[in-house]
């Protein structure tokens, strides 16, 4: 609603539990989701309605591009990187996101249904890039630019290991990803309920916690390879 128009910065939290360990190396901040954001693809659903085909594109246009423009608002404080955390649906939360983003990372168990929606998600990526600059040139103006945000890749995460290695029911669905030549990541996010739960309730990320526990060991050694390979992918060195 324009009337209740936020500015992004004032929604802008520092958790100072994970950065008083990051210790000088950096800055996280953080906007939380909210409970009363329940409805909201509803909400923005109904803006899309229009009379006309002219004014069905103008509301495409308005409500697809209100996530991009509340992060211009945040562009001066010149973050290195910002992570947009979608639901696993393409629904319009999704496709504002994406609009607003350059360059697309889907975290994917390696099962059956899963690997399944891989190929939908990316059809309807490509699907949403071509709406959306083909609206943004009906009126000719120029005042809408086109997007062009890139799919970094399938990100594998849930992964069983044994012996150092996904188990076989799983890595087969990740060579069939290989073999459908979607980009995927070469390191995998292994699955421990345990140390991803009390993340949470500890207030602090599992790569800034400290532990002696070989499973933890790993599991930070895989993120920070995933971190590096992330960063080559988008190109942020």
């Amino acid at each position: 609603d324009e009337d209740r128009a936020y500015n992004l910065n004032d929604l802008i939290t520092t958790p100072q539990k994970a950065n008083s360990q990051i210790n000088g190396r950096g800055t996280l901040d953080l906007i939380c989701s909210h409970l009363e954001l329940i409805n909201i693809d509803l909400e923005l659903a109904l803006e899309l309605g229009a009379s006309t085909l002219q004014q069905t594109k103008k509301n495409f246009m308005k409500v697809h591009q209100r996530l991009a423009k509340g992060l211009e608002q945040v562009a001066a404080q010149q973050y290195d990187l910002v992570l947009i955390d979608c639901p696993s649906n393409f629904n319009i939360v999704t496709r504002t996101a994406l609009v607003a983003s350059d360059h697309l990372l889907v975290p994917s168990k390696p099962d059956y249904l899963s690997t399944l929606g891989i190929d939908y998600l990316l059809g309807s990526f490509d699907n949403l890039v071509q709406d959306y600059n083909d609206f943004a040139k009906f009126d000719g103006s120029g005042v809408h630019c086109k997007i062009r945000p890139k799919v970094a890749g399938v990100f594998f995460t849930m992964v069983q290991y044994y012996r150092n290695a996904p188990i076989e029911a799983q890595s087969r669905y990740i060579q069939q990803a290989e073999k459908q030549d979607f980009p995927v990541f070469n390191t995998f996010m292994r699955e421990d309920n345990v140390l991803y739960s009390d993340a949470g309730k500890n207030e602090l990320p599992i790569m800034l916690q400290t532990s002696s526990n070989r499973v933890h060991q790993a599991i930070l050694n895989e993120l920070q390879l995933f971190a590096e390979e992330f960063i080559n992918k988008v190109g942020l060195k």
